[in-house]
């Protein structure tokens, strides 16, 4: 996402693959229209790679019984220590242009004693999908230390637009960090704290930002590294498919010609990302809201 840092696609890695779409004559009014709606949708820089699962039936049982547990063992803003986080996360969102949802993002999260693995897998459904059947999956790994989530490396691949792949690899011993897309490799600085845009989404979990009034951080998407500016406002509240939440409201500065994030993080639940926002200059919105959560301690 273009100015949202760090959280990114959820409950979209196992990589399933979308069944290819039946032939759909439309006319070419309808067309144009989708077609300009699937380049919406697949943008990088509007798009936060989250996957989502709806529950139902006795699923939605299930998961509402993971969540007052969660809510019992992450009662408190941030973990202090990688030995408190879970050891595997899968959470699930949609994602709509306007009222349209166009695409279901999937994320598994999953801590190994130090190291941790996020992926996140994003698919096209509906009339999006009959236009542009594109899955895309990104992945972030690295190590877990006392300031919470260091990248190692960082990789975004498409089905279908494979030119607009694009890959991090962090050398956190020379401060250098390699950028791999269709324009080449090169090998810039590379700033302390710097996230990757998965990564940076789960790094709410460990930020102190119980009394913060400010967020700035540094993020790569593959192709660049920029720094990220948000105010936070606290004593919110969230409302999503899962129910209404306290939350953290993240946003950036408003900047006239310039595309806004807002992010709302739920504070009982470890300040995890619950719904995201952005809003382009003219005033179009795309959001991604969290509809399943499901988690091992």
């Amino acid at each position: 996402m273009a100015n949202m840092p760090f959280l990114i696609p959820k409950n979209f890695w196992p990589g399933t693959r979308m069944k290819p779409a039946m032939p759909v004559s439309l006319s070419p009014a309808l067309s144009r229209i989708t077609s300009d709606l699937a380049a919406v949708f697949w943008q990088p820089s509007r798009m936060a790679n989250s996957c989502i699962k709806r529950a139902r039936g006795a699923r939605t049982h299930c998961a509402s019984f993971r969540l007052i547990v969660w809510l019992l063992l992450c009662s408190v803003a941030t973990f202090t220590n990688a030995a408190e986080s879970p050891t595997r996360l899968q959470v699930s969102y949609d994602v709509f242009k306007g009222n349209l949802k166009g695409a279901t993002i999937t994320e598994t999260y999953t801590r190994t004693q130090d190291r941790y693995h996020i992926e996140s897998v994003s698919q096209a459904v509906g009339l999006i999908a009959m236009i542009k059947p594109e899955t895309i999956r990104v992945i972030s790994q690295g190590v877990l230390t006392a300031k919470g989530l260091r990248p190692l490396t960082f990789t975004n691949e498409r089905k279908l637009d494979t030119e607009r792949n694009a890959r991090a690899d962090f050398d956190w011993t020379t401060n250098r960090i390699t950028l791999t897309d269709r324009a080449g490799k090169r090998t810039l600085p590379l700033p302390a704290g710097t996230q990757d845009r998965l990564s940076a989404m789960y790094q709410f979990m460990f930020a102190p930002l119980k009394n913060a009034a400010t967020l700035d951080f540094y993020m790569t998407n593959g192709s660049k590294v920029d720094i990220y500016n948000y105010l936070i406002t606290p004593d919110q509240s969230v409302t999503v498919p899962l129910g209404t939440f306290k939350a953290l409201y993240v946003a950036s500065p408003p900047k006239a010609g310039e595309s806004r994030t807002e992010v709302w993080l739920a504070t009982e639940h470890a300040n995890f990302p619950y719904k995201m926002v952005i809003t382009d200059p003219d005033g179009d919105k795309l959001t991604q809201e969290l509809t399943q959560f499901d988690f091992v301690p």
